[in-house]
This record gives structure tokens, C-alpha cells and sequence, in this order.
């Protein structure tokens, strides 16, 4: 099955696609010259998400999926939520914005730390229809950043039951637990690929 993901990020597309599996052949906008990165203006993540869906599906019209996610802090209301990863702006990176989300935490103790990574899945399908999966990863915000593994928050977001960070795991366990994992699973078992 020919199947288009709505990014430019080679980590996330070989994450997805070890998902999704063999039998689909997985593309993405960055396989269309010229295409640059679409605006995510959407409050939620099921807008922004549908947002870059929509924009590949205008350019393919073949099946697309698009993903937005972000991390929610508890004791921040919520926060850096869709804007996760602008969350240092201007100029964010993944080091200012764990150097950023650890300045705000503080010495907050770890009880008061609770967070979840959230992830949306738009498909779209030929026909231009959307659908909507969802995915979560319940945890804590760490002191510290720990493992060389994954990207963004994962160096801070403490996994408890497993004593580690998201990245200290590997690669397959993550895919197995991650938010985007169980969205994007779901996506899988709506397409019913093997």
C-alpha cells in the first residue's frame, strides 16, 4: 500500500515506518521538490494535524496522514502542549527547550511532575475524508536529562514503572509505548495492515 506522511523529518519517518511495517510503501513531502513546511495555525492537535494532511492530500490526492504532538505538563496547565516544540522560540532547539521546561519545574517535587506526551493522527483518505487516532504516554518530568536515544523531551520525560527516561529505551520499545506508537497503531489496525 502507497501511503504519504506529512513531514519533513527523516527520524520521524523511519520511526513511523518501522511502525506501520513493510507492506507499505511509506512516503513523504520531502519526495515532492519545492514542497516547504506547512504553517500549523490550528489551536489543537487535531487541527494542525489536519492542517498538514489536507495540504499533502491537495498535492497527491492519495492517502495521507499528517501527526501532531506535544508534551502537557500538569503543573504548568497544560503547557508547552502544541507549541512543544517553538517552546524556546525564538531560535528553539531541543536542548533550550528541556533547559527552559526544568527552569519553570524548578525544585518541584517529583509527585508534582506528572506530564503526558499526546499524539493526533489525521488520515486522510482518496476520497479527502478525515479520521482522527489518538495516542498517550503518561509519566513525569525528570531533574535531569538522561540517554542519548530519541529526541525532543525524551532526554527528561521519566518513565517511573520502568525506572528510565524515554531516552533510555530502545528504539522498538519506544515504537511499542510511545504516544506516536499507539496512534499511529491504531492508524495501522483502521488500514488493516498485517
Amino acid at each position: 500500500m502507497k501511503l504519504w506522511i506529512a513531514t519533513g523529518n527523516r527520524h520521524k519517518l523511519q520511526e513511523i515506518g518501522a511502525i506501520l511495517g513493510e507492506s507499505v510503501n511509506l512516503r513523504c513531502q520531502l519526495d515532492i521538490p519545492g514542497i516547504g513546511d506547512v504553517a500549523e495555525t490550528g489551536c489543537t492537535y487535531h487541527e494542525n494535524a489536519e492542517i498538514k494532511a489536507r495540504a499533502l492530500w491537495e498535492l497527491v490526492k492519495e492517502p495521507v496522514f499528517a501527526d501532531d504532538s506535544g508534551l502537557e505538563v500538569d503543573a504548568l496547565g497544560g503547557r508547552p502542549g502544541i507549541h512543544s516544540q517553538r517552546y524556546s522560540a525564538p531560535n528553539p532547539t531541543h536542548e533550550k527547550n528541556i533547559a527552559k521546561l526544568l527552569s519553570e519545574l524548578g525544585d518541584l517535587p517529583e509527585e508534582k511532575r506528572s506530564a503526558r506526551f499526546r499524539c493526533v493522527v489525521c488520515y486522510i483518505n482518496r476520497g479527502g475524508t478525515p479520521t482522527f487516532f489518538e495516542g498517550t504516554l503518561e509519566g513525569r518530568i525528570g531533574f535531569e536529562p538522561r540517554g542519548k536515544c530519541g529526541f525532543g523531551f525524551d532526554p527528561v520525560f521519566m518513565l517511573p514503572e520502568r525506572g528510565c527516561s524515554v531516552a533510555e529505551l530502545s528504539e522498538e520499545e519506544k515504537n511499542r509505548i510511545s504516544h506516536r506508537g499507539r496512534a499511529v497503531e491504531a492508524l495501522k489496525r483502521y488500514l488493516k495492515l498485517p
